[in-house]
């Protein structure tokens, strides 16, 4: 297998583990999908900055070039640098620490395979664990120095990990949680445009309001924009307006109408907890591109060279359209689909989803909820705009631009019941995507299936995605190229 894509798989397990921790867990603020954008940010550069020793005339990210006389150029070392790296990066962003709470069998069980999987493909490139050389004639000491480097800039990136990414904004809700379960009481909702905390049962059966996640994050250090704000959208729609009233039944009309497709796309890119997010979802992907591209020479100079590149551009790009999309979220604070619905139609008959086995029904209007999951309706943060939309674009333009096409042929078929709704016939459902936006696009329309943004959010999102991602591939083009 390509030695990027087992590092890569890695990473992605490490991810889905977290949302498995205890509630009361901290480490869980590891996985939030900014959290995971920069990991895998700061994961992908730590190897290409290392790789980039091996190349004659490619750049780090940070700091002066280290350029390995061609004797030292082999493949064998080359691999021992991308190893070393990828290790320092994972341990740093995802410790087995991180997963040592007494909680389930399978999450202790988890960190022992983990700690096991991250040693294993140390040895297999003859890399001896804790070896923390930096000599620049050791490919192992490459990997520390660039490790080194990356890992002081990014710990002081505004982020805030060594707190665990507590917030350093101050933001605060200008409204109070609001329980899913029960009806919407006339003083539930205070200021209808804005962004509100949900009450409800997790998959632990513990009662959450959830708090925003990172409402800092607009202020990070971005890998190629000027700032968070640099894509900074227009304004979504005011409360008074006839497009916020629309924008609402848009929603209400499309959770009424959806197929069994359309349920399907609305749970397969959900990527809620216990997943690999929408960040881990897109190196997943390009996973897939590497495989099809370069499946027969996983060995080769150029299929390792390729890969470092491809997954160094689509980590990055899911970064930067963190920073670029939190920053919109914060600015504007909007409101979610449940808190405009159930505000606007509150007191009134109205068609909706009566929840798993239900079915559409008429039902009171305070008591609408979106086509999810019940341990976890919304997400917590505001809606506009859509970090589905604006991850899958970015991913998606640098994907497109590093391969020279549009094609993709990713397929999904669903073979089992939906998770919101056990009860729907969907086991004959194949979602396929032809090319790499028609997937960004189809994620982004996903959350409207979903009941969870709006159109706006979703368009905006999608067009925020695509700026973020050039500004990137051109970044790391000029990079790699050594202008």
């Amino acid at each position: 297998m390509n030695l990027l894509i087992e590092w890569n798989n890695l990473v992605l397990d490490a991810i889905r583990a977290l949302g498995k921790l205890p509630v009361e867990s901290k480490e869980r603020n590891r996985g939030g999908p900014p959290q995971i954008a920069r990991s895998l940010g700061i994961i992908y550069t730590i190897i290409y900055d290392s790789w980039s020793a091996y190349d004659p005339v490619a750049n780090p990210s940070i700091g002066n070039p280290i350029r390995c006389p061609e004797p030292q150029c082999t493949l064998a070392n080359k691999r021992k640098a991308i190893s070393q790296a990828a290790y320092r990066g994972i341990i740093d962003q995802f410790p087995p620490s991180a997963f040592s709470p007494v909680c389930e069998v399978k999450c202790n069980s988890f960190k022992d395979e983990y700690q096991f999987r991250l040693e294993a493909l140390l040895r297999k490139e003859g890399i001896m664990l804790g070896d923390t050389n930096t000599n620049s004639d050791n490919p192992v000491g490459i990997a520390n120095i660039m490790a080194d480097r990356i890992l002081q800039s990014r710990h002081n990136d505004f982020a805030n990990q060594d707190n665990l990414y507590d917030d350093t904004s101050g933001y605060q809700s200008v409204n109070k949680p609001m329980s899913v379960i029960l009806p919407a009481t006339m003083d539930a909702i205070d200021f209808p445009d804005r962004w509100q905390s949900l009450t409800y049962l997790n998959i632990h059966n513990v009662a959450v309001s959830p708090k925003f996640i990172t409402p800092h994050w607009g202020g990070v250090v971005p890998f190629s924009l000027e700032n968070g704000q640099q894509f900074r959208p227009a304004p979504p729609q005011p409360v008074l307006s006839q497009g916020f009233l629309d924008q609402a039944r848009h929603v209400m009309d499309i959770q009424v109408k959806l197929t069994p497709e359309q349920k399907v796309i609305a749970e397969y890119w959900a990527d809620g907890p216990n997943s690999e997010l929408p960040p881990g979802h897109w190196t997943e992907f390009a996973a897939f591109v590497l495989e099809r591209d370069y499946g027969g020479e996983a060995d080769a100079d150029y299929s390792i060279d390729n890969s470092v590149k491809l997954l160094f551009l689509v980590a990055n790009a899911v970064f930067d359209a963190s920073i670029a999309t939190w920053d919109a979220k914060v600015a504007f604070d909007y409101v979610r689909p449940i808190t405009a619905i159930r505000y606007l139609f509150g007191g009134r008959k109205i068609l909706g989803w009566a929840g798993a086995g239900k079915g559409i029904q008429e039902i009171q209007g305070e008591t609408w909820k979106p086509f999810q999951v019940a341990s976890f309706p919304t997400p917590p943060f505001a809606e506009f705009t859509s970090g589905h939309s604006g991850f899958s674009m970015a991913a998606a333009t640098v994907l497109k631009k590093f391969t020279g096409s549009d094609r993709f042929g990713f397929f999904y078929a669903q073979n089992s019941p939906l998770k919101a709704d056990p009860s729907e016939a969907v086991t004959d459902v194949v979602l396929s995507w032809p090319t790499f936006t028609s997937a960004a696009r189809e994620a982004g329309e996903s959350r409207l299936f979903g009941g969870i943004h709006f159109y706006e959010g979703n368009v905006v999102g999608l067009d925020l995605g695509e700026k973020v991602g050039t500004q990137v591939f051109n970044k790391a083009y000029k990079l790699w190229s050594g202008s």
